[in-house]
């Protein structure tokens, strides 16, 4: 008989791509990850994993093994549901992904509420960059996800995945002390032409989003430093080297010699909660859409940044 936890791993990495990210995913070691598909591989008499230069790919034994893990996790995931429904009570394990600004300004109060009020719900935070987090949860490698979208990028909606909204997160134009901006109650994109912007790199939504903005105002940006992290990006513009457009959850508090000034208008970003279809009847997913909702207010209004 082949065993769940085995078949989870090699749908983990089927999800993945890698051995690394399915056990990260997992709460694992790679190690552990790489003996759990040994012992299936010895189980099913199938070569299941290739290598594939630094990396491996699943035989066409494993692609198709994978799916039907897929489907036997479905299952198990319909009846855990109807057991914790049941009970009426969030329990058991809840996987959510979070893009990193919501990780580092909004997850760990609301893991931290959850644990406190429902001992018995083991909830597991992974970060996602937000591009990947929606196909997470529609693939089942996650029960939830804590993403974003734009004016210009709306979230998408594959099919079989419903969202709420969370709440709105603000973004600001930051700039050096020394900067013509700095003492102005506001500044309209057209005016932004002639800068030197530090942003993150081109794929990511902050990216586009600047683009696509500044070229519809007539003005195409002169991106002169890139960077993942939003520390590292307010370090840049603490340094005098630009001037930089960041949301403000999770950006921390701003240095000195780094000034916020507000657009007109305001740019926006929507941050949803995201989950598979049907799974709201599971308390767990109910109780954290919910937590999150009531958390982003005191998030938001006081700054916790």
């Amino acid at each position: 008989m082949l065993d769940l936890q085995r078949l989870r791993a090699l749908h983990a990495v089927a999800v993945h791509g890698t051995v690394g990210a399915a056990a990260a995913s997992l709460g694992y070691t790679p190690s552990a990850v790489s003996q759990q598909i040994a012992k299936l591989e010895r189980e099913t008499r199938t070569v299941l994993l290739e290598r594939q230069g630094r990396g491996v790919r699943l035989t066409e034994q494993a692609e198709r093994l994978a799916a039907t893990a897929r489907e036997l996790l479905s299952i198990v995931e319909r009846a855990e549901t109807e057991l914790e429904e049941r009970r009426g009570l969030p329990a058991g394990r809840l996987g959510v992904a979070a893009f990193a600004s919501a990780a580092r300004g909004l997850m760990p109060g609301v893991l931290a509420d959850l644990a406190r009020r429902h001992p018995a719900l083991d909830t597991r935070l992974t970060e996602v960059d937000p591009h990947l987090s929606v196909d997470l949860v529609a693939r089942g490698a996650v029960d939830m996800a804590v993403a974003h979208d734009w004016d210009i990028a709306p979230l998408p909606a594959p099919d079989g995945v419903e969202q709420a909204l969370i709440g709105e997160d603000l973004c600001d134009l930051l700039v050096p002390a020394g900067h013509p901006f700095a003492g102005r109650a506001a500044v309209r994109r057209e005016d932004l032409r002639d800068e030197r912007w530090i942003c993150q790199p081109p794929g990511r939504v902050c990216h586009d989003w600047l683009v696509r903005t500044l070229r519809a105002a007539g003005c195409e940006p002169e991106i002169v430093h890139q960077a993942e992290e939003n520390p590292t990006l307010v370090a840049l513009v603490a340094a005098g080297l630009g001037v930089a457009l960041i949301p403000r959850l999770g950006r921390g508090v701003l240095p000195d010699g780094v000034v916020e000034v507000p657009l007109d208008p305001m740019p926006v970003r929507r941050l949803y909660a995201v989950w598979r279809a049907g799974a709201a009847r599971r308390p767990a997913i109910s109780e954290m859409v919910r937590t999150l909702q009531g958390h982003w207010p005191v998030v938001s209004a006081h700054g916790v940044r």
